[in-house]
């Protein structure tokens, strides 16, 4: 089991208190009407799934009821980053190796 670091609550608890929101960092077409389907289907399904550190979007549910960010080693499950919502993803050392 996880234990997340909620950057609102302050504190560190078990990964049954929140939910998980899928990739971070994504951002929804300033106008999705004029999208071709393919295009559309690529925002809606095609994310990175990547080995290694991963940026995603976790929802604290029984705390504070906010959305923040997590960067996630995909491989050995450990956490390297916890932000708020609107903060500059920090660099992961595997990013930074390039």
């Amino acid at each position: 089991m996880l234990h997340i670091y909620c950057p609102y609550c302050g504190e560190m608890r078990e990964e049954e208190e929140f939910h998980y929101g899928g990739e971070a960092h994504i951002a929804r077409p300033l106008d999705p009407a004029s999208l071709s389907d393919e295009a559309w289907g690529r925002y809606l399904f095609h994310r990175k799934n990547i080995k290694g550190s991963h940026h995603e979007m976790w929802y604290h549910a029984a705390g504070c009821r906010k959305f923040f960010n997590v960067t996630r080693n995909t491989v050995t499950y450990q956490i390297e980053h916890v932000y708020k919502m609107g903060e500059q993803a920090p660099v992961s050392s595997e990013e930074a190796q390039g």
